[in-house]
């Protein structure tokens, strides 16, 4: 690919061109150091095991010395647990993992700014300079060492302890007249386990934001949108690809909520009813997070829009009353030029398509079916606790009941 070349004769950096989110920072040199990524964040599984075990397995070791192992009463043991094995085991390697699909997919967007044309050459500058400006954010200590600390003041002791922990006994704190004591698997999951798992997580969000900065950089430059592009959204419409990229943050957080909401079923004798609320509240945040940055481009979509109305809509108004004019009002007859397969005809229908696109251009650079995707995304992880609420054979005869 030939890189644009700037007002100034340079050319843009191969660097800024590969733009990617999560290609480093403090943490991705240190994983470097370590062995567990290279430049292009290979590796993912050997990330995975470390990172996932470093946080499991000595819960799950500790708790077989202590006893915690298997059920006692009605305390809650680690292998009943099932939100710390789905924290653990499934949603940390969805965020690792998640990380290389956004690199690889998210890192192909930048450049299509450029080879679509979407850049006026005069502002080139400007957008070359929003992607140093990403760079710099992303590649900030001070960024991730204020996670750090908003981990383990806030995550830890306001969070977790106060919202997050069940009120029960537990395999990682005793209950007692005095309060809950934590255990020894508590105290390593209350500072190794979950910091590490919430600091991946606010990292995330962390990227996010870099990226939502980004595009904010470029929603300010305008842009050169075609309001007859068939993509129905002025030649942005691939932008939405950054919902499939998300997937697998979309499913963690699912997984999350699902976990959380399956212990106080089984051990608190809630119901799924119970988080009507939270299931609503997480798949308003996740449409926020992953579409919200989109919506940078609204007002310049709908200007691109008005004005295609009008401009389209004064040039079919011309070119009809010329139609008119041959064809039924005088001008040349039908014997001199033959109606059929005439290039006026098919004009006429060429120009009626490029309205009717104009017409329907969206002002958002994504489909209600994107959103829907996001949706669904979002709660399928949640769906197996349906089964909480209606055994198995009753909904399969539901279910039979409605297709026969």
């Amino acid at each position: 690919m030939t890189l644009p070349k700037s007002p100034s004769g340079g050319a843009f950096a191969e660097n800024s061109m590969e733009f990617s989110l999560f290609i480093g920072g403090p943490l991705f040199q240190l994983l470097r150091r370590a062995h567990l990524t290279d430049d292009t964040l290979r590796l993912v599984r050997r990330r995975v095991i470390v990172i996932s075990l470093l946080c499991w397995l000595p819960l799950l070791v500790i708790s077989i010395l202590e006893g915690n192992l298997f059920p006692a009463g009605e305390n809650l043991s680690f292998l009943k647990d099932v939100g710390i094995h789905v924290r653990f085991l499934v949603a940390l390697p969805l965020l690792i993992a998640a990380e290389l699909v956004v690199h690889q997919r998210m890192r192909l967007l930048v450049p299509q700014f450029i080879e679509r044309d979407l850049i006026p050459e005069g502002a080139l500058p400007q957008f070359h300079a929003a992607i140093t400006s990403a760079v710099r954010l992303r590649n900030s200590i001070v960024a991730e060492v204020v996670i750090v600390a908003i981990v383990y003041i806030v995550g830890i002791l306001v969070v977790w302890r106060q919202y997050a922990a069940i009120e029960t006994g537990t395999w990682y704190a005793a209950a007692s007249a005095s309060g809950s004591k934590p255990s020894l698997a508590g105290i390593w999951l209350s500072y190794v386990s979950l910091p590490i798992f919430q600091f991946m997580l606010l990292r995330w969000y962390f990227r996010l934001f870099v990226w939502t900065r980004f595009l904010w950089h470029v929603s300010r430059i305008k842009l050169n949108l075609v309001p007859t592009h068939p993509d129905r959204a002025g030649g942005l419409l691939f932008l939405s690809t950054t919902v499939y990229a998300l997937v697998p943050l979309l499913f963690a957080h699912g997984t999350i909520l699902a976990g959380h909401i399956a212990d106080r079923i089984f051990f608190v004798q809630a119901t799924l009813l119970d988080f009507k609320l939270e299931i609503v509240t997480l798949v308003v945040l996740l449409l926020c997070v992953v579409l919200g940055p989109l919506l940078l481009f609204v007002p310049q979509m709908a200007e691109a829009k008005l004005i295609g109305l009008r401009e389209y809509g004064a040039l079919a108004q011309r070119y009809v009353r010329q139609f008119d004019s041959k064809w039924l009002r005088g001008g040349n007859s039908s014997d001199e030029e033959p109606l059929l397969g005439s290039v006026d005809i098919q004009s006429l229908a060429d120009l009626s398509n490029s309205f009717d696109i104009v017409k329907s251009m969206n002002v958002a650079p994504f489909t209600k079916e994107t959103v829907l995707q996001v949706g669904i995304m979002a709660i399928v992880p949640i769906a197996p606790l349906v089964l909480t609420l209606i055994p198995l054979e009753e909904l399969l005869k539901r279910l039979f009941t409605i297709l026969l």
